[in-house]
């Protein structure tokens, strides 16, 4: 798509709606008509990571200007993004201190909670509650603030983890209260976002959260400017992970609600554009692959939570698989004991082919001068430069501080500055912290030298294919013989990484193992190989596929998998869709705790409400839980909703008589936001 397209639609316009969404690579912007259900216009534009609001402006001003669109006729703007995804994916993100009230040290090693810690700092203090919300060892005040002092100049943030905080918030709020009042920085607690037990896994996730609060921050704001400056006067929503709408102001203070905003969004878009009941759909970008399975018409929703980049975490999201694997995914070389072997992902790099348009010609006279070296250099067609000045100087790694000083201000490249596995290393890690950026080959540039896609100069990408193909295993064989033939072999790389993941979301959705996809038997089947037995496996479904890259790679990946391959109009732009048709929802639960016989606690935040007989027990906790959503829907852009209400009893049977053991008051609102009418026909919400 040249820019931007617009569609003209018979009759008039009754509502119009903005959908943006905020990819790793592009980001993409529609006008959605709510009266017809129909796209009215469409635009791209790269995603400017350095400065967002270049990126976000340029695509808001491209769809603006397709067609004739009345900045002040939009009537709300809705708001996807893959940049928390991403930042988890890739490692990325604000340093944050997690304080851990009332736990053993031993609980770090539980539900990934050290791995998500990595080397920020933790705080373990006294405190926490019983599983009945009574207080089991008072709240540590004065060890809490000496550590809050001391770290507060290293960090960002800090989330909060208190022992059974879901039954009794009180130690959880007075923490935050005290690190906000000493620190002025943003505090997470994770009663905030989740509502079960898992101390550990409710700790990932108040981590993570903390750490993407000024990444959503900075991309909400961006968005409010640019609009300001397009003339767009709306109210700004934001895809959850789990495909619903909440308001700018809402997801400000749980940014992690967001991850998998984008995906969910390009699934929810997906779904709108095909009608299909039953598929397999999968979106590719730049950085990610996104896969879901749609059955009946929906999509289910993680039983326990999103996982991402490895962190699994209590946040209701659709139910997908993201894998780092996409069109800018960098190709590795991986030496084995047979030879050889390519590899796609899972970091994201800037494609040679995109860092050429400001570089061509330094990146041609590098290629050629490591082409006509005696010797291949380790560092082989990539290339450094520092995203900010000074960038690595509070860094505690020597290592990073020299690597850094050698590279400069300027674009240089690789093996001119790394001297050896320490210094290899050590960008990644200021790769990972977004101190460094790094243009190398992926599937954009393998898919520039075969000519199916033609965006860039492919000049660049063919120099480096040159200087790949001299590439030799540890046997000094060749991995391949010619230029072209390691372009094929990349692409035929992605293609049939896409396909194990494909086939194990389809294992997945059957109730089958996600590791067979992985298995011996499935590689021969997908290789050909067997020549005695017959293997054949695929996919029983369609496969959608979305994103920009799609008609690149999907019409083979469907050869693979013996699969009809559907890309739905507008599917470069689906993620788009999705945010623009997407409704709120929000749910929450309130658990009623039995601690002995003829008393019932009433779990609501702080400390809990006593009574004596479960019915008025039953009814406050439904009452609490309705009066929690009408606040939490009114504050998230739609005050005008429908509830749903369940309640749900454990018992057991003791000596033949019914003894209660909990209950928990489910409450679903879901309505649509509330728009602005500048239109006199623009419908109410229902």
């Amino acid at each position: 798509m040249g820019g931007a397209e617009w569609r003209a639609m018979p009759g008039s316009v009754s509502c119009w709606i903005l959908g943006v969404d905020t990819g790793g690579t592009y980001t993409d912007a529609v006008v959605y008509d709510e009266g017809s259900n129909s796209v009215l216009a469409k635009a791209k534009a790269p995603t400017t990571h350095d400065d967002l609001a270049v990126g976000i402006g340029a695509a808001i001003q491209r769809v603006l200007a397709a067609g004739p669109v009345d900045p002040g006729a939009v009537s709300f703007v809705s708001l996807s993004s893959t940049l928390a995804t991403n930042a988890l994916v890739e490692g990325k993100g604000r340093p944050a201190a997690l304080v851990m009230i009332g736990f053993e040290e031993a609980v770090l090693d539980r539900g990934g909670l050290r791995e998500a810690i990595g080397g920020d700092p933790v705080v373990m203090v006294a405190g926490g509650h019983t599983p009945h919300g009574a207080e089991a060892e008072p709240l540590d005040t004065e060890t809490l603030a000496a550590a809050v002092t001391e770290i507060a100049p290293s960090v960002d943030g800090f989330a909060v983890t208190s022992q059974f905080s879901v039954r009794n918030a009180d130690h959880e709020i007075a923490a935050r209260d005290l690190i906000r009042a000493r620190t002025g920085l943003p505090v997470t607690c994770s009663h905030e976002l989740a509502d079960a037990l898992d101390g550990p896994r409710r700790s990932v996730t108040a981590l993570l959260n903390a750490r993407m609060i000024a990444l959503i921050d900075e991309l909400v704001s961006t968005t409010t400017e640019v609009l300001a400056q397009a003339g767009v006067d709306a109210p700004i929503m934001m895809v959850r992970g789990n495909g619903s709408l909440v308001s700018a102001d809402f997801v400000r203070e749980r940014p992690v609600e967001t991850i998998l905003s984008g995906p969910a969004a390009s699934l929810l878009g997906a779904a709108h554009l095909v009608g299909a009941s039953d598929a397999v759909i999968s979106d590719i970008g730049g950085t990610t692959t996104d896969i879901a399975a749609l059955r009946d018409g929906r999509f289910d929703l993680g039983a326990r939570g999103a996982t991402v980049g490895g962190h699994r975490t209590m946040i209701e999201a659709v139910a997908m698989a993201t894998h780092g694997l996409g069109g800018d995914s960098e190709v590795l070389l991986a030496d084995r004991a047979s030879g050889a072997e390519l590899t796609v992902g899972p970091r994201r790099v800037v494609p040679l082919v995109v860092t050429a348009q400001s570089h061509g010609d330094y990146l041609l006279s590098q290629l050629r001068r490591q082409l006509n070296a005696e010797t291949l250099p380790q560092q082989w067609s990539s290339v450094f430069w520092a995203l900010t000045a000074k960038a690595a100087q509070g860094s505690s790694d020597r290592g990073e501080r020299q690597l850094m000083e050698r590279i400069g201000s300027g674009i240089v490249a690789a093996d001119t500055v790394v001297e050896g596995s320490r210094d290899a290393l050590a960008a990644r890690r200021l790769g990972a912290r977004g101190l460094l950026r790094v243009s190398a080959f992926t599937p954009t540039d393998a898919s520039h030298v075969l000519g199916t896609q033609t965006t860039h100069d492919p000049a660049v990408a063919h120099a480096a294919s040159e200087v790949w193909s001299r590439r030799c295993d540890h046997r000094g064989k060749l991995i391949v013989e010619e230029p072209r033939e390691f372009a094929e072999a990349v692409v035929k790389r992605l293609v049939r990484q896409s396909a194990e993941k494909l086939l194990a979301m389809a294992f997945a959705s059957d109730g089958l193992s996600e590791a067979a996809a992985a298995s011996e038997v499935v590689a021969a089947a997908l290789d050909g190989r067997p020549r005695t037995s017959r293997l054949a496996v695929g996919l029983g479904v369609p496969l959608v596929a979305l994103g920009a890259p799609a008609a690149t790679y999907y019409p083979a990946i469907g050869e693979l998998l013996g699969a009809e391959v559907e890309i739905p109009e507008h599917a470069d732009v689906a993620n788009a869709v999705g945010a623009a048709v997407g409704k709120v929802r929000l749910r929450r639960r309130v658990t009623v705790s039995s601690p002995r016989r003829g008393l019932y606690r009433v779990h609501v935040g702080a400390a809990p409400d006593s009574f004596f007989e479960l019915e008025p027990a039953k009814q406050a906790a439904i009452g609490q839980a309705n009066a929690a959503v009408a606040a939490a829907m009114a504050a998230a852009g739609a005050p005008e909703f429908e509830l749903e209400t369940r309640w749900d009893e454990k018992s057991v049977n003791l000596r033949g008589r019914k003894l209660f053991v909990e209950g928990v008051a489910t409450v679903i609102g879901t309505g649509r936001p509330q728009l602005n009418y500048p239109q006199p026909d623009c419908p109410q919400p229902k």
